[in-house]
Order: C-alpha cells, then sequence, then structure tokens
C-alpha cells in the first residue's frame, strides 16, 4: 500500500465515514434485502435529536438527487453501540417508507412505518421504553429480543467493525440517557454498554459538559440530581392533538380547552 493511501485510510474524515458507510450497508443487507439505495450520511449536532432523514436532501453537478441520513456524534461516546446502530437503522426505515412506502405527512411516524420497524426488530415507543405510543411526531424505540436487528447487529460488532471517534463533549443529558436506553439493560449483547464503559483512554477524554469539566473517567455515572435544569418552552406554546382525529393538531396556550368540530372530542396536550 502507498503512503498516501495508508495516511487516507487513517485520516479520521475516512475513518468515520467509511465505518457508518459499513454498518448502512451491512443492515442494508440484513434488514432491507439490499434494496435500499446509496445516501449521504452526514455528522449533525441537532439538540436533543439523535438522527434524522431528509429526502433528496443532496444534489449533485450532474442534476442527480440523493437523500441523507444524519446521525448526531454527541451520543457516541456516552450511549450504547447498539443504541447508536439503532439510530442508523431508524433512519433507514425512513428512507425504505420514502421509496418503498407512503410517508406520513411532516414528522409524522405513521402506521406503515411502525410495522415495518417492527419486522426488522425494532420497537417503536414515544418514550424509547416499553409501553410507549407507537406512532407520533417524536418516536424513539428499542430493541425486541431474539429480533432481526439485534442478531443482524450482533454479526457486525462481532466482526472487525467500530467506531474510531467519539464527541469529547457530550451533554450530561446524553449521559444519564446512555445510562438509562433499553439496550443498556440488555444481557449478554455485545455493544451493550456505552463505549466510556469499556474503553479507560476514551473515558479520560471525554469530559460531559464541555472542555472545562472533569473527564467522566473522574465523576464516574452522573446522578440525575447533577444534571442541570431542562431547557424550558420559553415560546409559552404546546402543541394539541385531537382525542379522537390524531392527525388533527393545533399549537396554543397552556391549560386551552379545545374542542374538535369534526368528532366533538377535546385536544390533548401532547
Amino acid at each position: 500500500m502507498a503512503i498516501s493511501e495508508i495516511m487516507t485510510a487513517t485520516a479520521p474524515t475516512h475513518q468515520t465515514y467509511s465505518e457508518l458507510q459499513q454498518a448502512y450497508d451491512h443492515f442494508n443487507e440484513a434488514l432491507f434485502d439490499g434494496r435500499l439505495p446509496h445516501c449521504l450520511i452526514t455528522l449533525q449536532r441537532e439538540k436533543r435529536t439523535v438522527g434524522y432523514f431528509s429526502a433528496a436532501r443532496f444534489a449533485s453537478l450532474e442534476g442527480a438527487t440523493t437523500d441523507e441520513i444524519a446521525i448526531n456524534p454527541s451520543y457516541f461516546a456516552v450511549v450504547p453501540l447498539v443504541e447508536t446502530m439503532q439510530t442508523l437503522v431508524h433512519e433507514m426505515a425512513h428512507l425504505w417508507q420514502q421509496h418503498f412506502g407512503q410517508p406520513g405527512r411532516g414528522r409524522y411516524h405513521n402506521e406503515e412505518w411502525a410495522q415495518k420497524m417492527e419486522s426488522i426488530g425494532l420497537m417503536p415507543s414515544s418514550t424509547g421504553q416499553p409501553g410507549g405510543k407507537r406512532t407520533g411526531d417524536m418516536m424513539a424505540d428499542y430493541p425486541i429480543a431474539g429480533g432481526r436487528f439485534l442478531t443482524a447487529c450482533e454479526t457486525l460488532l462481532t466482526s472487525d467493525f467500530s467506531l474510531s471517534w467519539y464527541d469529547r463533549f457530550p451533554a450530561e443529558e446524553h449521559v444519564l440517557m446512555g445510562q438509562n436506553t433499553v439496550s443498556a439493560q440488555l444481557a449478554g449483547v455485545t455493544g451493550a454498554s456505552a463505549p466510556i464503559k469499556d474503553n479507560p483512554a476514551l473515558a479520560g477524554a471525554v469530559r460531559p459538559g464541555g472542555p472545562g469539566r472533569k473527564p467522566i473517567a473522574e465523576t464516574g455515572v452522573i446522578e440525575p440530581a447533577n444534571l442541570q435544569e431542562p431547557i424550558q418552552n420559553k415560546s409559552n406554546r404546546i402543541k394539541y392533538t385531537c382525542g379522537g382525529c390524531p392527525k388533527i393538531s393545533v399549537w396554543g396556550k397552556p391549560s386551552l380547552n379545545i374542542l374538535c368540530g369534526n368528532c366533538g372530542r377535546n385536544f390533548e396536550a401532547t
């Protein structure tokens, strides 16, 4: 191998995106029968968003378009590797629906998407925990025991796959999320613990909250009492959804009492 090829192979940009592409290709074959087209995977730090899908977001000089799957690297070090792979596959399900199904309006995760997620071994949940709603605007998921996702993930994570680079400055709430995710409770599953727990060098480098904070190796588990106060909704407006017409929503001030003109049922804060 030429020196230039060696340097390219070890460059952080090349390593990071090659690894994400490897994971995409693996899950495409294992869970989607290799039917998904290529897309552009990007790293984006969106607050309280672990990832998103954007259809036909990029265009080439020739006028061709490709979809985007964005992953938030702020979570990489502090959530289980299984969880990061869940985020990727969650967005791949959106890509599948864009090309082979009927996406919901806006950000809505509809029943078709939910059924696809279940078929590939991920249970949709509005809370990311058992008992959450299966559909809605803001959706998470958790692995189904014995399901296809965990089988495919085990195959990937026990091969030569790894993520080489991690964000050093996750928010403290990201650490707490990583400790409480369903994936972190899985017994005997490869990748079910956060990378900071498996790698002392990484734990010594990651400083939740920013450069001026102590590394996670010194602080250990961050308890809820040590977290900053949650960000308040400064707009003073919340979303209400009709109890009988779930596709009808409005925004308004807290404590509104709204009746639906179609079915007569109350709108509920969501």
